[in-house]
């Protein structure tokens, strides 16, 4: 399964382009987006800026993001029910 994530631009410079999501920023190809401009989103998906997206949609895709990381920590750390199951060798990751 592939997984592309919207990233604001920052900056463009010819077939490059800066872009950022949640404090992160990487220099990727517009090759396929020459059409995009500071403050578009993106969805990017290997170094690769594939399509210009809505604001909207990915404002909600970023937070959908942020949301299944909060559930994926909670359920991985030992309070929320993460870690071996009863039997396995400590260390033991969760199935």
């Amino acid at each position: 399964m592939c997984l592309s994530i919207p990233m604001r631009v920052i900056h463009v410079e010819g077939c490059w382009g800066d872009v950022e999501a949640a404090g992160v920023r990487r220099r990727v190809g517009l090759d396929y987006v020459p059409e995009a401009r500071p403050g578009d989103y993106v969805l990017v998906h290997a170094g690769v800026a594939l399509q210009v997206v809505d604001v909207q949609e990915a404002l909600e895709t970023l937070r959908l993001l942020e949301e299944a990381a909060a559930a994926a920590a909670v359920a991985s750390s030992p309070a929320g029910g993460g870690g071996p199951e009863p039997g396995c060798p400590e260390g033991s990751p969760a199935p």
